[in-house]
């Protein structure tokens, strides 16, 4: 099943993949419970749907962050090497 959204591409074929085979395998030895292929495809969508904004934008503000810090040490390198 291929993603309802199709904006909201957070992950590959193969993660997806990943990703539902990981839901089947929690709801078979958590649960004590079977679901199919499409049920796990609906809750990893519902999930996706729900946080998935929230999580690529924590990745991206987690990269400005470490971009910032690496932009600091890149002065701070250049100021040390400037011949006075």
């Amino acid at each position: 099943m291929k993603n309802k959204n199709p904006k909201l591409s957070l992950l590959s074929e193969h993660q997806r993949s990943a990703a539902t085979r990981e839901i089947i395998n929690f709801f078979s030895t958590e649960m004590d419970d079977e679901i199919g292929l499409i049920a796990a495809e609906d809750i990893l969508d519902m999930f996706l749907d729900r946080i998935g904004n929230s999580l690529y934008n924590k990745g991206v503000e987690d990269a400005i962050h470490y971009a910032k810090e690496q932009h600091q040490r890149i002065a701070f390198d250049m100021e040390m090497i400037l011949k006075k």
